[in-house]
């Protein structure tokens, strides 16, 4: 069977917002539960916490309250204050898979604007890899910026968390 080329778009997104992009990236992998949609879920019972591990290589995960854990995949790059690429390993069910092998990439870049100003722009790339059903995520992705990711992520900045 020949290889699969990449026949689905990217997907991108973005927000401008009032922090540093350090602060930016500080929100964004130190305080996940404050920006995570809700319906954004891997583990079978009520979510507990989320968390990234620093660094490349790192994971970055979900818990449950009975402490059950889902990686939703690895860091690729951890550039604080600039760049974060991580993969996303889930199927085209919306359900968790347990390796990189059929995981998309998701790449965040943090990119000043100004002394107080941050363009933060999220990138679903390689979605070809969810394989079947992939144009089902590209489709519920695919939708005005910032998305609600990004819009999320937005108020918890001016939060100030």
């Amino acid at each position: 069977m020949p290889e699969q080329t990449q026949t689905i778009h990217d997907v991108r997104k973005s927000v401008t917002v009032a922090a540093t992009p350090a602060d930016c990236f500080r929100v964004f992998t130190e305080h996940p539960g404050e920006w995570w949609p809700d319906s954004h879920v891997l583990v079978k019972k009520e979510r507990a916490g989320l968390a990234f591990e620093p660094g490349a290589g790192g994971r970055y995960y979900e818990w449950d309250v009975d402490g059950t854990e889902i990686d939703w995949g690895r860091v690729l790059e951890w550039e604080p204050g600039r760049r974060l690429v991580m993969t996303w390993r889930i199927d085209g069910n919306w359900q968790s898979v347990p390796d990189d092998e059929r995981a998309s990439e998701i790449e965040v870049d943090f990119v000043p604007v100004d002394a107080a100003h941050t363009t933060v722009s999220l990138a679903h790339v390689k979605l070809h890899k969810h394989g079947e059903g992939a144009e089902r995520i590209f489709r519920a992705l695919d939708g005005a910026s910032p998305g609600e990711t990004l819009d999320l992520f937005a108020k918890a900045v001016a939060r100030g968390v």
